[in-house]
């Protein structure tokens, strides 16, 4: 008995070391906002994570002391709201996510968020490909459709795009839709995955629910859950009543998408996770970035999956998606090319 038990404890301070060896900083950008705060203390209590850096351009070091009394080993830093100040928080960054920007407000769209969150996102990308050229850069900032792009034509002018390391981050589109059937079906949630493709607005947000295993949720009710699903998040805009928008379950989805990028980049095989990024599945139509199954590995996308046989109402919807998203990616590129900052 006391031999096995000195095997299992040497195994365990094996993983332990393997796991400290491989522990990353994380930085979050917009780490004092709606999102950015419960982003950062689901960051803080990771245990894959050991560098916290927060920065925002108020408040940051505060919510940096806040988070830094939580008792896991990682440490924190909050940086201030100066070009040194983000550059220091970037530096050597493994991943960096951008949940910095305005909420939607009732009767809002996220394609309303563009004007004022186009400019944050691009400011904050032209900092991450000087400082963090070669992070994993996980896009929060709606509408993720045109932030993502916009990402993307700033590292080029930089020469420093690599689209396996870009991302829009979608996972909350798949917590919900898991959520949702989970009560149809008297299902507990954490059974269900539901794959869902395209993007990350309204009708781009396309749910294989048929695909899914879910046969049996037809007519009326699978249009009800679609749309559900593809406008979730007015309902919480409503509930809040011009407070904000979708601020803690983005986190928990933002959260959960870092974790599964860790866990590839630390060597766990077969992690796969529906994410928006630069995709070869639809660029005969002219739309060049695409979320569906993606397979992460120690180099960001390893494998980006096809979407596999669509029911008719499934392709109905995707084909909805694709001349929206088309035209959100178009406006991100677009933006980029007009107003390429200082």
């Amino acid at each position: 008995m006391f031999a096995s038990r000195q095997v299992v404890n040497a195994c365990q301070r094996r993983a332990f070391s393997a796991s400290a060896r491989d522990l990353s900083k994380v930085t979050v950008l917009g780490a004092a906002g709606g999102i950015g705060q419960p982003l950062s203390l689901l960051m803080k209590l990771n245990p894959r994570v050991t560098e916290l850096a927060l920065y925002d351009i108020r408040g940051g070091p505060g919510v940096a002391a806040d988070i830094s009394h939580i008792n896991t080993k990682s440490t924190v830093k909050g940086y201030e709201p100066t070009p040194s100040g983000l550059k220091d928080a970037l530096k050597d960054a493994e991943i960096v996510l951008i949940p910095a920007g305005v909420p939607r407000k009732p009767g809002m769209t996220r394609d309303d968020l563009f004007n004022t969150n186009a400019s944050i996102v691009r400011d904050l990308a032209k900092a991450a490909a000087d400082a963090s050229p070669n992070a994993n850069i996980l896009v929060i900032s709606n509408p993720v459709n045109s932030t993502v792009p916009i990402v993307a034509e700033v590292f080029k002018s930089k020469g420093v795009y690599n689209p396996k390391r870009l991302f829009g981050v979608t996972t909350l589109d798949v917590v919900r839709a898991s959520r949702f059937v989970s009560q149809i079906k008297g299902t507990d949630p954490a059974d269900e995955n539901i794959t869902v493709i395209g993007g990350h607005s309204g009708v781009t947000i396309v749910p294989l629910i048929a695909q899914s295993g879910h046969n049996d949720i037809s007519g009326q009710s699978l249009d009800t859950l679609v749309n559900r699903i593809q406008f979730g998040g007015d309902e919480v805009v409503k509930a809040k009543d011009g407070a904000g928008s979708a601020t803690l379950s983005m986190a928990m989805a933002g959260a959960r998408f870092a974790e599964s990028l860790l866990k590839a980049a630390q060597g766990e095989k077969g992690v796969i996770e529906p994410t928006f990024v630069e995709s070869p599945l639809y660029k005969d139509q002219g739309v060049d970035f695409f979320a569906s199954k993606v397979e992460l590995g120690p180099d960001g996308v390893e494998k980006i999956h096809p979407v596999g046989e669509l029911t008719s109402h499934e392709q109905s919807l995707l084909d909805a998606c694709l001349a929206d998203l088309k035209k959100n990616i178009e406006k991100g590129v677009k933006f980029v090319k007009e107003n390429p900052g200082n």
